[in-house]
């Protein structure tokens, strides 16, 4: 498999919050902070902006982002509608409070929870089915990374995690290296460069013209002094953003850095 192909022009980029298990109401006024710059003149209209925040909020911020350019996403889904799945949540629960997105196969959960490629995929299939958008994510670790098999995970996960019924305007790839993920630490730009171009390729060679037009959003310790020269790279279609979305001035910083 070769990465000689490039994106087509344009690909709306997307700045995602993931706020992960952070979050109490008090923390919908960051929300509110962001909504309100998203509808100053200083934010162009050709970026997508969401925030994933815990299952707890997504009904008061989807109220609160309603009639907005902010979005509501979720940070993760059950494969089935309902069942006795204590704890658990459907992406139809998800959909009926207000979601848009759900993300699926962080590596938080591959590796807290187990979460195989082909659970990842069972649950990206049942964000569709509920008309939510699914933001698949994939990423090596540091070990495999070290052994060379940085291309041969992304192969792997990509192949056994997208439903075959994948389009781009249902289905969002997050590259997040584990190793960076929460670290402070990141890929150079030539890295980060040719894993977006190896996926780029890949998702046209597994889903046609599908996978020339999706988006590929960068992970990892994205923060305001290095968003720019991760998302100035080809194929980097936007930002998965962990601890820096938590405040509305740094996830603002990070969506100033995008070009449309």
């Amino acid at each position: 498999m070769t990465s000689s192909r490039t994106d087509p022009a344009p690909i709306r980029p997307l700045v995602a919050g993931n706020w992960k298990m952070h979050g109490l109401k008090a923390q919908l006024a960051e929300a509110a902070t962001l909504r309100a710059a998203l509808e100053g003149a200083l934010v162009p209209h050709g970026i997508d902006v969401m925030i994933c925040p815990p299952a707890t909020l997504i009904m008061e911020l989807a109220r609160l982002a309603a009639g907005t350019r902010l979005a509501v996403g979720a940070q993760d889904c059950h494969w089935l509608p309902a069942g006795a799945h204590t704890g658990d949540i459907s992406a139809e629960m998800l959909h009926d409070a207000g979601a848009s997105a759900v993300i699926v196969g962080h590596s938080e959960r591959r590796a807290g929870y187990g979460e195989l490629d082909h659970i990842v995929k069972a649950k990206a299939e049942a964000a569709l089915r509920a008309g939510l958008a699914a933001i698949v994510c994939i990423g090596e670790t540091a070990g495999q990374r070290r052994a060379g098999l940085t291309l041969d995970v992304a192969a792997r996960q990509l192949a056994g995690s997208l439903p075959e019924a994948s389009t781009a305007a249902d289905t969002i790839i997050a590259y997040e290296p584990v190793w960076a993920i929460g670290t402070g630490l990141t890929p150079t730009t030539g890295e980060v460069a040719e894993v977006h171009a190896f996926i780029r390729t890949a998702l046209i060679d597994q889903l046609g013209v599908q996978g020339r037009e999706m988006r590929i959003l960068y992970g990892g310790s994205v923060k305001p002094s290095n968003a720019a020269e991760l998302l100035a790279v080809p194929s980097v279609n936007g930002a998965l953003v962990g601890g820096a979305s938590l405040k509305a001035v740094d996830l603002m910083g990070i969506i100033a850095a995008c070009k449309v």
